[in-house]
């Protein structure tokens, strides 16, 4: 592992983000709904600001959370539109980030809870590429 030392923010993100999403979803967020959607947003934030504390480069946090969420999407037990809606949801996580430097968790949480309530519904692969800024989810 190039960057050992990320491991450890990135283990704090990903317990936050299940903190959250467990006090505000229950377990539902555990399904290809807009909470789910949520929740890989938000874990994609969260990478991205915690791992910003030891790489101090923008950039870098956001490679470093693309390459975290990709390796976890090909190791998990999806099903191909499963996959690529988390993906998707991961990449818009890392734009709300560069869009939400400097701001607290609470104010991460409402935005990205204000960008789930127009989160898409999509049916095919497809239709992910039309939503690029937007999350999307598969089952309502």
């Amino acid at each position: 592992m190039k960057h050992p030392l990320l491991v450890f923010p990135t283990l704090s993100a990903t317990k936050r983000t299940f903190e959250i999403c467990n006090i505000h979803f229950g377990n539902t967020h555990h399904r290809s709904n807009p909470a789910n959607a949520f929740r890989h947003a938000l874990w994609n934030v969260l990478i991205c600001e915690k791992s910003l504390k030891w790489t101090r480069n923008k950039q870098k946090s956001v490679f470093w959370a693309q390459k975290v969420g990709d390796l976890y999407e090909k190791v998990t037990q999806n099903t191909p539109m499963e996959e690529e809606m988390d993906l998707h949801n991961n990449a818009v996580g890392r734009i709300y980030f560069l869009n939400l430097l400097g701001k607290n968790e609470a104010e991460i949480i409402h935005y990205i809870s204000i960008k789930m309530k127009s989160a898409q519904k999509v049916s095919k692969i497809e239709e992910m590429k039309s939503y690029r800024i937007e999350m999307v989810f598969i089952e309502g």
